[in-house]
């Protein structure tokens, strides 16, 4: 029998793919991309039109060595590398590198990894499709010309070690801004009444709000001149129904928000989930199955069989009732519609059964996109709604005071998924009839001032880069480990904050290259980017236009810029060697405390961030640490004097527990 080769990127998605084909397939991983542009030079040749000069990836000559013999041995190579522009890219460099056109070659894609669609995909089986490679390209090249021409601008002018990027400076404007609009906010004084009304007898007092609810000191003082010492009569009692909508599936840009408000996951943390999910995991009785579909995708669309087996599912667990009518497809013209929305691949492996099976965050991302998908192929959910408004027993001009309450009449997709916007039921409004006189037990005035914008979280600059057309559903994770790792922002209690170094790289950004910052510049190039995929620009035309234009930038920039000095923050601790208090430095592996006296002084020590909390055993301060394998836990400073260490945060005011 003939012997067929698979290759793949990863070795979690060749085990996977490798149950469902048989013997008579082998099934590799390439670990990722085996070629692409060098690190030490910008990699593009200017002056023969921009050709991109690729080599091995130091380090995948052993992998190659093993690939090509694996390639000599097989009679048909199946390349099958993810099903976007990066996967086809992929698959492009390793029919290169690997010499595939001597060769019976083909390229495979899925939407899942399912034993259907890796054997659909192979009587399907096409050839590359270099639209799709030349769009990476494009992308490729373009943000190697913005990287390597203006980072060492930045290197010159504030420090070394800074990077710029095509969509991360866009995305470190948008943090920048919206400091700026906090810091320039000026809050306006408003006022709120509300009237506490005794429904009946021996029954709590209901809050009924003032109708203007954002009244100036004049207006509330008027209001309560009116209606102090006065009933208030029952004006209107409306009854209504309220349908909630049923979510749409997760997109990348959906599921990354909702990891991060209901599960607290980071950007980068759920990408890195959701990739195990996708690619495979370990089932009792099943060996590795892809429990998810593709996880880098910006449509809401779901595949017909999908859609028949979740009705199917709802209709046996859930009744007839509970199917969702018309399907709740999103439009958007910035959507590229290339895959179906991140689902589950098998609607009857409910996140119960696979409980014991996966890791816990494992099992709450599962949980997150399998009843989200769930949900959205639901009927909506139907609220009773209940307004009143009371009048204030007064001549002097109508004073209308309101509350509303409301309660399920039917869950619909609620019984299975909450969203965040959760209807808060109050059924205490039902003894309240109409033409009713209610005595007021309180009138309370309350003082408030406007709120400045909110600071941007990961998941709000998710959400705002998409809404901007800013980056890709593979680009919005990458993009904000970047700006944390390079320290210009920073995260606190979820909040994304600029810092110091931020701000002076947006400063030079906007002073230099405000066309690369631009929001609208950076989402056109997206849509030209899409353009090529779809085979209407080529690739090369588009870095013609863009480059010359940066070079002239880079050149201005480089004679006319002055310098900025970012000083080191001062820690403190003080220098043993020398008594000068030491700094706080960042190397490959985080932050160090290092003398500022260097090169006379060169000492240097780990930098641990203190909790507040004191030791137990010793008194001195509990510190943040982490094992050799990045687990984190909380260690007295003192060690190894000190033993104490704990996995959980230890607690001020109570006994702290030893491990």
């Amino acid at each position: 029998m003939a012997k067929n080769l698979v290759i793949v990127e990863s070795p979690a998605k060749a085990k996977t793919i490798k149950k469902f084909l048989g013997t008579n397939y082998e099934v590799i991983a390439s670990n990722g991309h085996v070629r692409d542009l060098p690190k030490s030079q910008m990699g593009i040749d200017i002056e023969h039109d921009y050709e991109p000069k690729y080599i091995t990836i130091r380090g995948k000559g052993d992998l190659l060595a093993e690939l090509r013999k694996a390639v000599k041995k097989a009679d048909k190579i199946y390349l099958a590398t993810d099903p976007d522009r990066e996967g086809e890219a992929i698959s492009y460099h390793l029919s290169i590198a690997l010499k595939l056109e001597e060769k019976k070659y083909k390229r495979i894609t899925f939407n899942e990894i399912t034993k259907t669609a890796v054997k659909d995909s192979i009587k399907n089986a096409r050839e590359i499709d270099m639209d799709l490679v030349d769009a990476q390209q494009a992308r490729r090249v373009l943000d190697r010309m913005v990287g390597y021409s203006i980072s060492p601008l930045l290197w010159e002018k504030i420090k070394r070690g800074l990077s710029a990027g095509r969509v991360q400076s866009a995305a470190l404007k948008l943090v920048c801004d919206r400091e700026n609009e906090i810091n320039a906010f000026v809050p306006v004084e408003y006022w709120s009444l509300n009237a506490d009304v005794i429904p009946g007898k021996n029954l709590k007092p209901i809050s009924f709000h003032y109708i203007d609810e954002k009244m100036n000191k004049d207006k509330l003082d008027e209001v309560l001149k009116a209606v102090k010492g006065k009933n208030m009569l029952v004006e209107s009692i409306k009854k209504s129904e309220k349908v909630k909508k049923r979510p749409l599936p997760f997109t990348t840009s959906t599921l990354q928000q909702d990891a991060g408000t209901k599960l607290n996951f980071s950007t980068s943390k759920t990408m890195r989930l959701a990739q195990q999910l996708y690619e495979g995991v370990d089932i009792k009785g099943r060996g590795s199955v892809g429990l998810i579909t593709y996880l880098r995708t910006d449509s809401t669309r779901i595949s017909d069989e999908a859609e028949q087996s979740a009705r199917e599912f709802i209709k046996d667990k859930f009744g007839e009732k509970y199917i969702g009518t018309a399907s709740n497809k999103k439009s958007d013209k910035k959507i590229q519609d290339a895959h179906e929305a991140i689902r589950p691949t098998d609607i009857t492996l409910t996140p119960v059964m696979l409980k014991d099976q996966l890791s816990r965050e494992q099992f709450r991302l599962y949980q997150l996109i399998y009843n989200r998908f769930l949900a959205s192929r639901m009927s909506d959910a139907v609220y009773e709604i209940n307004a009143i408004t009371l009048k204030a027993d007064t001549k002097k001009g109508d004073y209308l005071f309101r509350t509303s309450s409301s309660k399920i009449k039917f869950e619909g997709f609620m019984s299975v998924y909450k969203p965040d916007d959760e209807e808060k039921e109050n059924n205490k409004l039902n003894v309240i009839k109409e033409k009713d006189v209610l005595e007021v037990s309180e009138l309370e005035e309350k003082q408030h001032f406007t709120q400045p914008p909110a600071h941007y979280t990961e998941s709000l600059l998710v959400r705002t880069m998409e809404e901007l057309g800013i980056g890709r559903p593979s680009t919005y994770a990458p993009t904000i480990t970047t700006l944390l790792n390079r320290r210009y922002i920073v995260k606190e209690s979820k909040n994304l904050y600029i810092t110091e170094l931020g701000e002076a790289v947006n400063e030079i950004m906007n002073l230099a290259f405000p066309e690369i910052v631009d929001v609208n510049f950076t989402a056109n190039i997206e849509s030209l980017l899409d353009e090529i995929e779809a085979g209407n620009v080529q690739w090369k035309v588009v870095v013609r236009n863009f480059y010359p234009d940066l070079k002239t930038s880079v050149d201005n920039a480089q004679k006319e810029l002055e310098n900025i000095k970012i000083d080191d923050e001062i820690s403190d601790t003080e220098c043993e060697l020398c008594g000068r208090m030491m700094v706080i430095k960042y190397g490959p592996h985080g932050k160090f405390l290092a003398c500022p006296g260097f090169p006379e002084c060169r000492n240097t020590k780990p930098y641990f961030e203190k909790t507040g909390i004191k030791c137990p055993k010793c008194n001195a301060d509990i510190v943040i640490k982490k094992t050799r394998k990045g687990r984190r836990y909380y260690g007295c400073i003192n060690n190894p004097e000190c033993d104490f260490m704990s996995w959980s945060k230890p607690q001020t005011d109570s006994k702290q527990t030893e491990k």
